[in-house]
C-alpha cells in the first residue's frame, strides 16, 4: 500500500538521480567543448594526426554523455547537450572537408539531426579561416574548393523550411554561411585579380627584359 511518504521518497530518489545525471553531463559537456577545440585548432594547424586523436575523444565523451543523459528526457534535449554535440559534428565535419574526405553522417557520430546541421553551419566559418590561409600562401585553387564547398553547405541548409522549435535555430546559423560565404567569395574575386595582375606585370617585365638584352 502507498503512503504518502513512501511517494515522495520515490520522487525524491528519482530528482537525486536526475540532478547527478545533470551534473555528470554538464562536466561531460564541457569535456567534449574542449576535446572539439582541441581537434578544430590541430586541424587548422594541420596537424591531421592529432586532429583525429582528439576527435576519437570527443566521440567517447559524447558517446557517453548521450548515453547516460538518455533516460531523462529533460536533459537529453537541454541546450547544453545539445550545443556540445553540434561543436562535435562541427570538429568532426571540418577535418572531413579540410582533408577531402566524406562528411560523416548524424548516425555515425550519434548527433540529432538538429545540433548536426547548425554543427554544419559552423563549419562553414571555420572554411573561411581555411580559405583565406590558402589564400595568403596563394593557393587559389584550394581556396576555390573550400569556397565551394560552404557554396554547397549554404545550398543545402537553405532547403530546410521547418519551424525553429525543430531545428533548433538552423536559420540564424544559415544566415550566418551566407554571410561568410559572400565574404569570402569577395576576398577571392579580389585575390585572383591580384594574382591574375601579377602575372600579367612580371609578364610584361619580362618581355622589357627580353628587347633590351636584344638592343644590347
Amino acid at each position: 500500500m502507498n503512503t504518502l511518504e513512501s511517494i515522495v521518497e520515490t520522487i525524491r530518489q528519482d530528482w537525486t538521480a536526475q540532478d547527478q545525471v545533470r551534473d555528470l553531463t554538464l562536466q561531460r559537456s564541457r569535456l567534449l567543448i574542449r576535446h572539439c577545440a582541441n581537434s578544430i585548432r590541430a586541424t587548422h594547424r594541420r596537424d591531421f594526426e592529432q586532429a583525429r586523436t582528439l576527435l576519437e575523444e570527443a566521440r567517447e565523451a559524447a558517446e557517453v554523455m548521450s548515453q547516460e543523459a538518455a533516460p531523462y528526457g529533460g536533459i537529453a534535449s537541454a541546450g547544453y547537450l545539445l550545443d556540445a554535440l553540434k561543436e562535435y559534428a562541427e570538429a568532426a565535419l571540418t577535418l572531413a572537408f579540410v582533408t577531402g574526405d566524406d562528411p560523416p553522417d548524424p548516425a555515425s557520430l550519434g548527433v540529432p539531426n538538429a545540433p548536426y546541421l547548425n554543427g554544419l553551419g559552423e563549419a562553414a566559418g571555420e572554411l573561411r579561416r581555411f580559405s583565406l590561409d590558402a589564400m595568403r600562401r596563394n593557393d587559389l585553387d584550394q581556396a576555390e574548393r573550400l569556397l565551394a564547398i560552404m557554396d554547397e553547405i549554404y545550398s543545402q541548409l537553405v532547403t530546410l523550411d521547418f519551424p525553429d522549435t525543430l531545428t533548433r535555430g538552423l536559420r540564424r546559423t544559415n544566415d550566418m554561411v551566407r554571410g561568410v560565404t559572400e565574404r569570402t567569395r569577395g576576398d577571392l574575386t579580389t585575390a585572383v585579380r591580384q594574382n591574375r595582375l601579377q602575372e600579367a606585370l612580371l609578364s610584361f617585365e619580362a618581355r622589357l627584359d627580353e628587347r633590351a638584352s636584344e638592343d644590347a
